[in-house]
């Protein structure tokens, strides 16, 4: 049986980035392991990739976007620019790490088992390689951005050598509530997403907007 080695030299484990694992966002589409991410250092940032999906390119595209916010978390997280906004919020709360761990875990969940021929673990499969990393990065003792979860929720290191789709399941429902109860209310009431409220709301009453309304409205009509 494959057996993962681990060590506490970070320059053993050269963990990359937590924005390696997270290039899919949460498109729930299926996750090829090197599309997911790439240890050739070739990483993009969770603001690149949210940008690039067109979400923020336009000021239409984002407008009464905060009502969706604020409807519910899973609405915020299933909109890039809602992620991104989030984000920005958890990094002053000095608790990023909670929506990272989410989104990788989501990404994790539409992964392709694949063994990678390329991988610096040679005979891994892609599953195995990725459960390993997130239990690194997040999970682990020495996890560079440790999420807290429940003492007896934690994983043992053993489960990673047979990795399946939900075996981050209960611990990302965690985070989910610890997000939802806790960080999530704050952010709607912060300075950052009143801001945006406003911007939505001053772009909705522009004369530009107020025209296309109007043309809209002659159209729908006729």
């Amino acid at each position: 049986m494959l057996r993962l080695v681990f060590s506490s030299d970070p320059r053993v484990l050269g963990s990359p980035p937590v924005s390696a694992f997270l290039t899919q966002g949460v498109s729930g589409k299926a996750v090829d392991c090197w599309s997911a991410w790439n240890f050739s250092g070739g990483h993009q940032s969770m603001e690149h990739i949210h940008d690039s999906d067109g979400s923020s390119s336009s000021s239409h595209q984002s407008l009464k976007s905060t009502a969706k916010w604020a409807a519910s978390l899973e609405n915020l997280l299933e909109d890039p620019e809602g992620v991104k906004r989030f984000r920005e919020f958890l990094k002053k709360e000095f608790s990023e790490e909670n929506v990272l761990f989410w989104l990788a875990c989501e990404d994790f969940k539409k992964m392709q088992d694949k063994t990678q021929n390329h991988s610096r673990y040679p005979g891994f499969t892609c599953m195995q390689e990725k459960a390993k990393e997130i239990y690194m990065t997040f999970l682990s003792s020495k996890a560079s951005s440790q999420v807290n979860v429940e003492g007896q929720s934690r994983l043992n290191e053993k489960i990673l050598e047979e990795p399946h789709p939900l075996m981050f399941q209960k611990l990302q429902d965690q985070i989910f509530n610890l997000m939802k109860y806790d960080s999530y209310s704050r952010f709607l009431k912060s300075d950052l997403f009143l801001k945006h409220k406003r911007t939505e709301e001053e772009e909705e009453d522009s004369p530009d907007a107020q025209t296309a309304a109007k043309r809209a409205s002659r159209i729908y009509n006729t």
